[in-house]
């Protein structure tokens, strides 16, 4: 597809993606990771797929919420490590551009200008639930968990996680969930603040219903900049942080940590 001439919103099939499924019902988008067969990991196409379709919401006057969730069992597990083995590892050049590719998709689904919905409908897992905390509201299905596991992958989740944990559950919190890599319970991570809402299975869907009818009640320019305002403490951590992350994570691509342990994660998954 050519670059539009003009920002209008296109019909998703005209879009030609293959690594999301993005659906137009208005008044709300819904973006579809769907990788089921790697657990949604991001891959760069499918960052810059999350990243295309949040600029054709962003021009869709029809749209007025923006709903992301996965595909299968997995919300997402964050970025695709044997993707990563196979082309980033000792590639710091590599790795910074596919840094680029998910900056941007962050930075697209936080400027979105209109409000966006997490429906987790599966496990959450480093890149996966900062992805959810890019959203505005959360809400997860009771038999899913959280987890980072950057420390023991040899990865620092400065892709949101220590930029907006603190802002989301308090400093030690965030603390314990990066530095222990343990599972956070559905229901622990809504009595921490993590996410809304945590509902049985059979309930997700008409949660997602009532939530983006509210949503889609408000008055669209007026919420566009309570959104903005809102923002500010997501975007300040962010902004003051992400390249000098995406410079360091470059060179760690070189490093014996960072080797070793996604080297030893693809022989246990093998």
């Amino acid at each position: 597809m050519t670059e539009p001439t003009h920002p209008r919103p296109s019909a998703p099939e005209e879009l030609g993606f293959e690594s999301i499924v993005y659906d137009k019902s208005p008044p709300r988008a819904t973006i579809t990771l769907n990788r089921p067969e790697v657990l949604n990991a991001f891959d760069f196409r499918m960052l810059r797929e999350i990243t295309r379709a949040c600029e054709d919401a962003s021009w869709d006057d029809d749209i007025r919420v923006v709903v992301v969730t996965g595909n299968g069992r997995a919300f997402c597990v964050g970025a695709d490590l044997k993707s990563w083995s196979a082309d980033y590892l000792g590639k710091p050049r590599e790795y910074w551009k596919w840094f680029g590719a998910f900056k941007d998709m962050h930075d697209k689904l936080r400027e979105i200008g209109k409000p966006t919905l997490a429906r987790i409908n599966g496990i959450a897992v480093g890149g996966g639930n900062e992805l959810q905390m890019a959203c505005d509201l959360a809400v997860m299905v009771d038999d899913a968990f959280i987890r980072h596991v950057g420390l023991e992958h040899g990865s620092v989740p400065a892709g949101g996680a220590t930029q907006w944990l603190p802002v989301f559950v308090g400093d030690r919190r965030a603390r314990e969930i990066i530095y222990m890599c343990e599972q956070i319970s559905a229901a622990q991570a809504a009595e921490w603040g993590l996410v809304n809402w945590a509902v049985p299975a059979a309930e997700l869907d008409a949660k997602v219903d009532e939530v983006v009818e509210k949503l889609a009640a408000k008055l669209p320019q007026t919420t566009r900049y309570a959104k903005q305002q809102l923002n500010f403490w997501r975007d300040l951590s962010w902004h003051e942080t992400v390249n000098h992350a995406r410079d360091w994570l470059a060179l760690s691509m070189l490093g014996d940590e960072a080797q070793e342990a996604v080297k030893a994660f693809l022989n246990r998954s093998s």
